[in-house]
């Protein structure tokens, strides 16, 4: 499990296609000083499996599926990824709970300057299947990074983003029309479970006795 809080910017040093998986090569050496061989590791909210390591970097090799369903199908040599290490069992929950398993790829539209401020709105555009999951002030996770929702009209995406964040991420190097990484807060899909398998068996939900008058 990942909290969503970015430890380091990684960048891509190669790229092989083998087979029609990938291995990529990523530059992190703090990263990689904490690594071994077979540990998770969130590149841009996708878990991976570190493979290879050296002092300065870390290999993980990506299914067809990973490469055709993630943001990472667009990165190149490089291309800047955000890295986070799983959460240690005595770690503090700074983020929310991310699991590394993308639910879906949005569009980076851009980062524009609030005014009479520094911090910046990160505008994406999201998938229609995705929407059901988002609401104002709930935890998502873009590129690997947890944010917190501000705003959602129609499907477009609005986070309010602090300095900080666009300089420890890759947020400064996405160009509009980019794809990126969205997993939605685990919560609202057992929610979602829960709220169909109750519609299925009969069972009175809070809804249904509300409705009736209870």
């Amino acid at each position: 499990m990942f909290t969503g809080l970015v430890e380091e910017v990684g960048t891509i040093a190669s790229i092989v296609e083998r087979g029609g998986n990938h291995r990529i090569t990523i530059n992190a050496p703090a990263t990689a000083r904490e690594l071994k061989q077979g540990n998770s590791v969130a590149v841009s909210g996708v878990c991976l499996t570190a493979l290879a390591i050296t002092p300065q970097s870390f290999c993980a090799d990506l299914a067809a599926e990973t490469w055709r369903l993630t943001s990472l199908s667009r990165i190149t040599e490089g291309a800047l990824v955000n890295l986070e290490l799983p959460l240690k069992a005595d770690g503090r929950m700074g983020g929310h709970m991310v699991q590394g398993h993308v639910d879906g790829t949005g569009r980076f539209v851009g980062l524009e300057p609030i005014a009479n401020a520094d911090d910046f709105w990160l505008l994406i555009d999201i998938p229609e299947e995705l929407e059901k999951y988002v609401v104002f002030k709930g935890s998502i996770a873009i590129e690997g990074i947890s944010l917190t929702v501000a705003k959602l009209e129609g499907l477009r995406l609005t986070i309010a983003i602090i300095p900080h964040t666009v300089k420890m991420t890759n947020l400064a190097s996405l160009k509009p029309g980019d794809p990126v990484n969205i997993e939605t807060d685990i919560v609202a899909k057992y929610l979602e479970k829960w709220t169909r398998r109750d519609e299925q068996s009969g069972a009175l939900t809070v809804d249904r006795l509300v409705a009736q008058g209870f």
